[in-house]
């Protein structure tokens, strides 16, 4: 079924840019969130299921960001509209300036650019816009993540080699790493 457009996109002057149809299904999800992503897309790039390991470590980051860019006087629909005719639901392209520019100052400038995993899938990488206190939450976060996931993979690596082993995801990663050396000697 084809969404109703409410406002037609358009190419920009020089024709590099082209601004995506404004849906009715856009005006329901400003106004009537049904999920995470829908609530929360005004701070950028947000996963858009709420399920996985990368979505439950990245949610508190988040919610955090929410609580540091809503205004308390502001609700959320206002900024999720202003995300929409501001920001064309982009964090790089503008549709309108003014609208822009109070969403800039009414969120003070926190966002989330990305997040990705890289070279392995338990190598978090964020990007976000914030105080030192954000960044520090994101660089904790990734830290954590990395260490959880090489942690699982040693492990899994160890069981491989030795069934009977005791080894958890709990241990140390130099235990982990000491172990699985040991092991590979043995062999």
């Amino acid at each position: 079924m084809k969404d109703i457009v409410i406002f037609k996109g358009y190419r920009h002057k020089g024709g590099i840019v082209h601004f995506r149809n404004i849906t009715l299904d856009d005006l329901r999800a400003i106004f009537f969130p049904k999920n995470f992503y829908e609530t929360y897309s005004y701070l950028g790039s947000i996963p858009y299921r709420d399920e996985g390991d990368v979505f439950e470590a990245i949610e508190p980051l988040i919610i955090f960001l929410d609580y540091k860019a809503k205004p308390k006087y502001c609700p959320r629909w206002v900024l999720r509209f202003l995300h929409v005719f501001g920001h064309d639901k982009s964090i790089v392209r503008v549709r309108n300036r003014k609208l822009y520019n109070l969403f800039i100052k009414l969120t003070k400038g926190f966002s989330m650019y990305d997040y990705k995993t890289k070279w392995t899938n338990y190598d978090l990488r964020l990007s976000v816009a914030g105080t030192e206190q954000v960044h520090e939450l994101s660089e904790a976060i990734e830290s954590a993540f990395y260490k959880k996931g090489k942690a699982q993979e040693l492990c899994e690596q160890i069981k491989k080699l030795d069934p009977e082993t005791k080894v958890s995801p709990g241990h140390s990663i130099s235990y982990l790493e000491e172990e699985l050396d040991r092991l590979l000697e043995k062999q």
